[in-house]
């Protein structure tokens, strides 16, 4: 489980890069009332692709590390306890709200006209990046809930 955790640590890297170059080409396609490029979808899918990836790889960790035993065992517990709560119940909901965004932003993006494809970037892709930045368990995180930077190999 421990490769797990090290490949669920590398792609959020990943996943912020491509979120963020998602983002930043919808703001500038947007300001500069450019159109639709295939830059623009590249940047948008491997943002997609990845965020697939990292709920693969937290689905397994959270069936696999015992948070879905303890959740059967009892919420009120969970609850109580910051730490288990976070990794329980706020980390993955938040993120699986998040790639929910991407995909359904992503649909909006292909479905739209060239004028409006951008903006369905900025307000899909930027929402979700927000989203993943507040739920990542970034080191300055409280005691137990933080997470290095990068993985130990």
């Amino acid at each position: 489980m421990q490769s797990i955790l090290v490949f669920h640590s590398i792609i959020r890297w990943a996943i912020l890069f491509f979120g963020l170059w998602a983002v930043i080409n919808g703001t500038t396609g947007l300001l500069n009332k450019r159109s639709f490029s295939s830059n623009d979808k590249k940047s948008s899918l491997f943002f997609m692709i990845f965020c697939d990836l990292q709920l693969l790889f937290g689905l397994i960790l959270f069936f696999s590390n015992g948070w879905f035993n303890s959740m059967k065992a009892g919420m009120g517990a969970i609850m109580k306890n910051p730490i288990d709560r976070f990794f329980t119940v706020e980390h993955g909901f938040t993120m699986i709200l998040a790639w929910i965004l991407v995909h359904v932003g992503y649909s909006k993006v292909k479905k739209a006209t060239d004028e409006n494809k951008h903006k369905k970037m900025v307000v899909f892709f930027g929402i979700a990046l927000i989203l993943i930045l507040i739920s990542i368990p970034w080191p300055f995180r409280a005691d137990g809930i933080q997470r290095s930077l990068f993985p130990k190999f």
